[in-house]
């Protein structure tokens, strides 16, 4: 039988049934391995002097998860740098903060090629292989050069840009073709997939025809949206787990009568978090009556520390929320609750039990399953209303959501004034459909979906074998 050997760049299954790790891509691709015996492979997070290439194999929440470290060089060039430096703001629409240096891109071609060299021998020949994310577009073309045949499908989760923001990367013609070695590829949603089809008819000279079939470069691949979705039944079940329970006891016991709002999210510019606590002021502005009754609990959990941007918007939040709470607090209410540091899944679920409102405002987002979470963790009889961006991709599934512009503060204070006035009549008919598609459209749908698409792909669709060895993306 064939196995699926998942390739990401972090392996972080949950370690426990109702903890773990709070990301999405973790929860996932923990489910789908869960179903399909097979192996998942990815960097450790440590680092060591020189990389071996040593692999560590274990079992961990039920998954069996193969990883290596990374030299300390790979991680400021590879992932402190092409990854997060380039990429991500590239990809997120933030220009403005993304930076081109010919080591980043050095290192980035680097690891993608230590990695195709490390896993390769793990991987037997009726094996499918997924590949996730924006860290290992090159993995594919690695692995051709090595002489894989083996169905390799790729998956973003990430915001695919628009082309004339793509083209300001220098040599994202080589980062694109780059894909054309996957057998699939994979977008979070139908504005990412449109995004790369005009970029391979304007740009690169190709086509896109029926059933997704892509040609360019003198190659063919096959793209599609496969919208990832929630673990939502676990999810559900985790708001009535006795942490759930007793979480959202705690949490009902600190409203003393008022209602919360909360936001979850990894803290990122991208999440536009600045942007919803200046929209939260403006509500308190326009709506003097509503103070004192309603407060905002932010859970921001930090990330990616060394990057500068990220030294930034931590320091930017300080001081808006300090501002805020100065100006609009008294002596027993604060209008915002500030945190910066990561609850188990079934903590949050109770958390968004409670919560009367649950926004959801990022700037630009792949899918955010924050705004799928909350849904979940509901209570059928008395659901809260959720607040979702335009611009999140959960948006295309969730229209029963109020949709919001996240940069426009009266909009999302208009939306947040509705929402806490909303009558449980409303409330219910507006979280009915959204749970179904929670429920429905989940990660099994998602992993189903994608395996079959890439089981379907014809064999051989590898490229011409290749030997150079020029980086992706060089900031010359």
């Amino acid at each position: 039988m064939s196995r699926l050997i998942v390739i990401s760049n972090r392996v972080n299954p949950p370690v426990e049934e109702g903890g773990g790790a709070v990301g999405g891509l973790a929860m996932a691709l923990a489910a789908a391995l869960r179903e399909y015996s097979g192996v998942w492979f990815g960097w450790s997070g440590q680092t060591a002097e020189g990389y071996t290439g040593q692999i560590a194999i274990q079992r961990v929440g039920g998954v069996t998860v193969a990883t290596v470290d990374l030299d300390e060089q790979d991680r400021q060039e590879y992932y402190n740098g092409y990854a997060n430096k380039t990429l991500w703001p590239l990809f997120h629409y933030r220009i403005d903060l993304t930076a081109y240096e010919r080591s980043f891109d050095e290192g980035y071609a680097r690891v993608n090629r230590r990695f195709a060299e490390t896993v390769r021998p793990l991987i037997e020949p009726d094996d499918f292989v997924w590949v996730h994310d924006y860290h290992l577009i090159p993995l594919a073309r690695e692995l051709r050069k090595l002489g894989m045949k083996n169905r390799i499908g790729f998956f973003l989760h990430i915001p695919w840009p628009a082309r004339r923001l793509l083209t300001t990367l220098p040599k994202h013609r080589e980062l694109v073709e780059a894909l054309f070695a996957y057998d699939l590829v994979g977008f979070q949603t139908e504005d990412s997939l449109t995004a790369f089809e005009d970029y391979v008819v304007k740009e690169a000279g190709g086509a896109v025809g029926a059933e997704g079939a892509a040609e360019a470069f003198g190659l063919r691949t096959r793209i599609g949206a496969f919208p990832i979705g929630l673990d939502a039944d676990h999810f559900a079940r985790a708001a009535q787990s006795p942490e759930g329970r007793a979480q959202f006891a705690r949490m009902q016991e600190s409203l003393a009568g008022r209602q919360m709002m909360v936001g979850v999210d990894r803290l990122d510019y991208s999440k536009g978090l600045e942007e919803r606590f200046l929209a939260y002021e403006q509500f308190l502005i326009d709506n003097p009556d509503e103070r004192e009754k309603v407060f905002l609990l932010q859970i921001a959990t930090p990330s990616r520390d060394e990057v500068e941007a990220y030294q930034d918007i931590r320091a930017r939040l300080d001081a808006v929320a300090g501002r805020i709470n100065g100006a609009f607090a008294t002596v027993d209410w604060v209008p915002i609750r500030y945190v910066n540091r990561t609850y188990r899944r079934d903590e949050l679920a109770g958390i968004y039990r409670a919560a009367r409102i649950g926004l959801v405002t990022p700037l630009r987002d792949g899918m955010n399953l924050v705004a799928k979470e909350y849904v979940a963790a509901q209570d059928p009889d008395d659901p809260g209303v959720l607040i979702l961006s335009k611009f999140a991709g959960a948006a295309a599934q969730l229209p029963e959501a109020l949709v919001v512009n996240p940069f426009s503060r009266e909009d999302v204070s208009e939306a947040i004034r509705k929402g806490l006035a909303m009558s449980r009549e409303e409330r219910i008919s507006r979280w009915t459909p959204l749970m179904h598609n929670v429920m429905t459209q989940d990660v099994a749908a998602w992993r189903d979906d994608f395996v079959a698409a890439l089981r379907a792909t014809e064999r051989p669709a590898a490229p011409d074998p290749v030997n150079d060895q020029t980086p992706i993306a060089s900031a010359s």
